[in-house]
């Protein structure tokens, strides 16, 4: 186990130190999120709890539920909501596709598993159960998600770009519309390799591509992903 920081330091933030491990991925996530102040916010795949506990130490009273299949991570992200004081964030093991009744969310989200099997294994078990996508787990995760949300509820998702066609087609599935596209530049005039979509349940809007973020300028993080990743900054999506 490693003991550490997220967004310089408002959160404390324990994790296995072998398998898999949080990067930016879930702190950009959670910036994304519009929630306010008391709303009920699920995540499917929250690991040990990087992106609610980041959600809870920018946003007051949040109640949260995270959603994970490792049941050692699910008690890591427990330990960690506790260590944090957030008695409203809770942890649970199990299977998004199975999920007992929790009743309904205001929002939702997810770091989805998107690397294809049949890929070169990982030697760790766990870093392959969090990155490796079975066929059909997209449109199985986004339904269920869905299905947890009220009418006019967002549901944002963190992802590679080359991903986007299979979120944008599970989530049609799922009856989710008024898509909106975030590019996460890795520097400015590079390609981006990862992006945030946003869609609400019901959304008859149009698709809004946004013009994204650069993370890197000179030798570090831009001025503008600082202000998220270490000043807990909202991702303004509109």
């Amino acid at each position: 186990m490693s003991e550490g920081t997220l967004l310089d330091g408002r959160v404390r933030y324990a994790q296995p130190r072998d398998g898999f491990r949080s990067g930016i991925e879930p702190v950009l996530l959670a910036a994304a999120i519009p929630a306010r102040a008391g709303d009920r916010v699920l995540e499917a795949g929250s690991g040990a709890g990087a992106a609610l506990l980041c959600l809870a130490a920018r946003v007051e009273r949040i109640r949260g539920l995270g959603v994970e299949i490792d049941p050692a991570l699910a008690a890591i992200a427990t330990a960690n909501a506790r260590a944090n004081g957030h008695a409203d964030l809770h942890f649970v093991n199990a299977d998004i596709r199975g999920l007992d009744d929790w009743g309904i969310f205001d929002h939702a989200c997810a770091n989805p598993p998107y690397h294809r099997a049949g890929g070169t294994p990982s030697s760790s078990a766990a870093r392959m159960a969090a990155k490796i996508a079975d066929a059909g787990l997209w449109v199985d995760w986004t339904v269920a998600m869905t299905r947890r949300l009220r009418p006019s509820g967002t549901l944002t998702l963190i992802l590679p770009a080359a991903m986007l066609a299979d979120a944008l087609g599970a989530m049609d599935g799922a009856q989710c519309g008024s898509a909106t596209i975030f590019p996460l530049w890795p520097r400015l005039g590079e390609a981006a390799k990862l992006l945030i979509l946003r869609m609400v349940r019901g959304g008859r809007g149009p698709t809004r591509l946004l013009a994204g973020l650069a993370l890197h300028e000179g030798t570090g993080f831009s001025a503008a992903a600082e202000a998220i990743l270490r000043h807990a900054r909202r991702l303004d999506l509109g």
